[in-house]
Parts: structure tokens; C-alpha cells; sequence
């Protein structure tokens, strides 16, 4: 498993998860992220996993260079992973709003969040209508979902 983090140039054309959804902007605050990216190593995910955010875990010093970043990102990603722990006002997650819409149709989504996600009905009833999917509550279940979407639709 190799993390790809949005200050190392984009890895292309491998296995890969790219894990969307809000991100903390206060420094002494824990990403979900890392609870995620060491869940894919208990599973023994054997891809690629991109991570928007800097390997220091220290906020974004560059907004647009961050915003291509992604970009290249998604567009190179196997799956998509969107979990969305919103909660206000400490992660209100409204870029990912725009970045779920934007990426649904790519059919490479999966969509989770947990009960307690907040202001998350729209996205719900969005993922349920395309993918005729409900939306997970668990983290780790979406992951084990992830790694099965991407060796499934991976192909060198």
C-alpha cells in the first residue's frame, strides 16, 4: 500500500482509493483520514490510496495548487471513497458538497457517513437515486466495500 499525499506529485495508472470528505482545518485536529488509511493496511489493501491533505498533516498552504492536486487525483483514482463525518461548525464539508455532485455521474462513488453526520439527507437521497445504493454508516465497511470495487474494476 503506498499513501499518496497532496504534496508528492500524483501516482498514475495503479489500484487506487481516493478518500473524499471533509477536512479539518485546525491543526491540533485528528483527520479522519488516518483511522481510514490504517484500516486499508489492516485489510491489506494493495493499491494506492490519496489522501488530500499534506504528509505533515498540517493545513493547506496553497489553495489552487491543492485544488489541481485533486483533481489529477480523481480523475486517476480507481474508487472514489466519500465518508462525510460532517458536524458543525467544526468540519462543515462544503466543498465536498460540490466535489460529491461533481463526481457522482463518474460511477467510480462509494458514499458513506456516520448516524451522527449532520445536514447529509440531500447526499443520501442523490447516492440512493443513482446508485441505488444506501448510503454506509461504518468507515470500515466502506473501506472493505472500496477495496473490492477497485480490484474489481482495476486492470493493468
Amino acid at each position: 500500500m503506498k499513501i499518496n499525499y497532496s504534496d508528492e506529485k500524483v501516482i498514475k495508472n495503479q489500484k487506487s482509493i481516493f478518500l473524499a470528505g471533509p477536512t479539518p482545518r485546525e491543526e491540533n485536529s485528528i483527520s479522519w483520514r488516518k483511522e481510514a488509511c490504517e484500516i486499508l493496511r489492516k485489510k491489506n489493501f494493495d493499491g494506492v490510496i490519496y489522501v488530500p491533505e499534506y504528509s505533515t498533516w498540517k493545513p493547506k498552504e496553497n489553495y489552487i495548487d491543492q485544488a489541481m492536486w485533486e483533481r489529477e487525483a480523481l480523475e486517476s483514482s480507481t474508487v472514489i471513497v466519500f465518508w462525510i463525518p460532517r458536524k458543525l461548525p467544526e468540519m462543515p464539508g462544503f466543498t465536498t458538497n460540490v466535489e460529491f455532485g461533481y463526481w457522482l455521474s463518474s460511477k467510480k462513488v462509494l458514499y458513506g457517513r456516520p448516524d451522527s453526520a449532520c445536514k447529509v439527507k440531500y447526499l443520501d437521497w442523490l447516492y440512493e437515486l443513482d446508485y441505488k445504493k444506501k448510503p454506509e454508516n461504518h468507515l470500515e465497511i466502506l473501506l472493505q466495500n472500496a477495496i473490492q470495487e477497485a480490484n474489481l474494476k482495476f486492470t493493468k
